[in-house]
């Protein structure tokens, strides 16, 4: 990957400050292929815990949205810049002493390791699928500028979370409220484990 110094100088962009977590700093990145869900479920998370969101596609350099665009999958080239500054935003929060819910599809093991980097603890939560339901829900939308002919590249691409990652997976055949609560109960028991 690249360092921070080779990122693009825009700033980060986030949804507020928050208030800082009790105990240490835990960042939750929600992850998964396009139509997964990760937006609504995070932004769910986010208010449920009481903490800023980031949408990871909102802070890709417009080189790679233009890509996207035009139906060219994106190159580790291009994300590299685009994981740094995510990372530093997790970074940023980490040093402010807040706690964070983040929405980035964190497909590869080695794209999730950039995003460890950032200070604080990095949890990830993979949303998993049926690849008919994420196909339509993918189709469905409208406010996205990623094709749906951009799915198969992001399938070949996804890694799942490693029983060495630090996270838990869970489906979204549910809604996105019951979603969220499986998530929520999903860290907790992880937590119990862990105790």
């Amino acid at each position: 990957m690249t360092s921070a110094d080779d990122a693009t100088s825009r700033p980060p962009r986030g949804a507020g400050e928050g208030t800082p977590a009790d105990g240490p700093v835990e960042h939750l990145v929600v992850m998964g292929v396009s139509g997964s869900g990760k937006s609504t479920v995070a932004r769910l998370l986010a208010e449920r815990l009481d903490r800023p969101f980031a949408e990871g596609d909102d802070h890709h350099p417009a080189e790679n949205i233009a890509a996207m665009e035009a139906g060219t999958p994106l190159t580790d080239d291009h994300r590299a810049p685009w994981l740094v500054i995510l990372r530093d935003w997790l970074a940023e929060r980490t040093a402010a002493g807040t706690s964070t819910v983040m929405a980035c599809s964190a497909l590869r093991v080695a794209y999730r390791d950039v995003l460890r980097q950032a200070p604080g603890r990095v949890r990830f939560v993979h949303l998993v699928g049926e690849a008919e339901l994420v196909a339509d829900r993918q189709a469905a939308r409208t406010d996205h500028f990623m094709p749906t002919s951009l799915m198969e590249s992001q399938v070949a691409a996804l890694q799942p979370l490693g029983p060495e990652e630090d996270g838990v997976s869970v489906t979204v055949e549910a809604g996105p409220e019951d979603v969220a609560e499986a998530v929520l109960r999903e860290l907790a028991a992880d937590d119990a484990r862990e105790a």
